[in-house]
């Protein structure tokens, strides 16, 4: 029987939910991420994503944890969750990239995926000097890019002229150990976006939405041109708050949300690229945690959480990736009470 697959966020800013919980002080270090993806590999999830930034997008003097290192250590540190790093293309260069990948896909055995991320937060590459360019051209640039980048992961011989990028004569040694290459992620709310998801990716990030809005994104995204072998994949970010009754879970909701009231997010929404979708739509759904948290309606006693996971699954959600807070007796809370939940249920998918 069919049953969906969990993740977790690891907490890169410091915190998933609000910055100073009394039970969940600010750490953005390896160690607090290395401590987290093996309690939610213990507690039976399957995956976990480290979104990718230069600097703390909320406060430019708070701690970042960077991604591609932090990945290459937890795929060592872990035995069987997969691993995906988000990657902002304008950082990297695709053959120096697709070897960095190749070789935590080698130390992962095989668990190792990327999110590719075309870039919203302007500051971080102003002020590196590099380049931002105009939204939509950001995933035209995408497009090439990971174009070269899976043929590189392939194990051919490339050569490719295009608008950004000239290859010559380059192979890549090892091949990728995941087949026919490191699964790829991707998210958005722009027509861009979802274009280029219908091209190049293998599962499309939704974030946190009400069921209805989920749907349709669902529908519009499986009518589009699609350029992969297999149908296309969907997963869901969201907060979870569960609790053994609804007005319990409404009360743990109305104090997080009091508590991100206090966090100054200014800076963060002075450098987002104004023409950002996500951020357009933020105000439509506010709550608690990022790209969309508990918009998804995963708040409630541990029936009505099971029954709305249901809900999506039979939309077409496979993988939920979640954020909790605090973080590590949530995570077994949603293990303990949650997924037996949902295990019992039958799915009409």
């Amino acid at each position: 029987m069919f049953q969906p697959r969990y993740g977790i966020w690891i907490p890169v800013y410091g915190n998933c939910g609000a910055m100073n919980h009394p039970l969940e002080p600010r750490d953005a270090s390896y160690l607090r991420a290395k401590t987290l993806i093996q309690l939610a590999e213990e507690y039976g999830f399957t995956t976990t994503l480290i979104a990718e930034h230069i600097i703390n997008p909320r406060n430019q003097e708070f701690e970042q944890l960077e991604t591609w290192t932090t990945a290459a250590a937890l795929a060592e540190a872990t035995k069987s969750i997969e691993i995906i790093a988000a990657v902002k293309p304008l950082l990297f260069h695709p053959v120096v990239l697709a070897k960095m990948a190749l070789g935590i896909d080698a130390i992962s055995g095989g668990r190792f995926a990327v999110n590719l991320v075309s870039a919203w937060f302007m500051p971080e590459l102003q002020k590196s000097g590099i380049p931002f360019l105009p939204h939509d051209e950001r995933y035209g640039y995408s497009q090439e890019w990971i174009k070269v980048v899976k043929r590189l992961w392939s194990g051919e011989r490339v050569s490719f002229q295009g608008k950004y990028f000239a290859i010559n004569d380059l192979c890549l040694r090892p091949r990728s150990v995941a087949q026919p290459h490191p699964r790829v992620y991707l998210g958005g709310e722009s027509e861009a976006a979802k274009e280029l998801a219908a091209l190049e990716a293998d599962v499309f990030f939704l974030n946190g939405r009400p069921l209805d809005v989920v749907r349709e994104a669902i529908a519009s995204l499986r009518n589009r041109t699609r350029t992969q072998s297999k149908p296309l994949c969907f997963a869901l970010s969201a907060f979870v708050i569960a609790r053994s009754t609804d007005p319990e879970a409404q009360a743990e909701y109305e104090y997080l949300l009091e508590l991100t009231k206090q966090d100054d997010r200014s800076e963060l929404l002075k450098g987002v690229e104004p023409e950002v979708v996500m951020f357009k739509n933020m105000a439509k759904y506010p709550g608690v945690g990022s790209n969309g948290g508990t918009a998804a309606g995963l708040v409630g006693s541990y029936d009505t959480v099971a029954a709305r996971i249901a809900d999506f699954v039979e939309i077409g959600i496979d993988t939920f990736m979640l954020q909790f807070q605090p973080f590590p007796t949530e995570i077994k809370r949603f293990s303990q009470e949650v997924m037996p939940r949902v295990r019992s249920l039958e799915f009409v998918t």
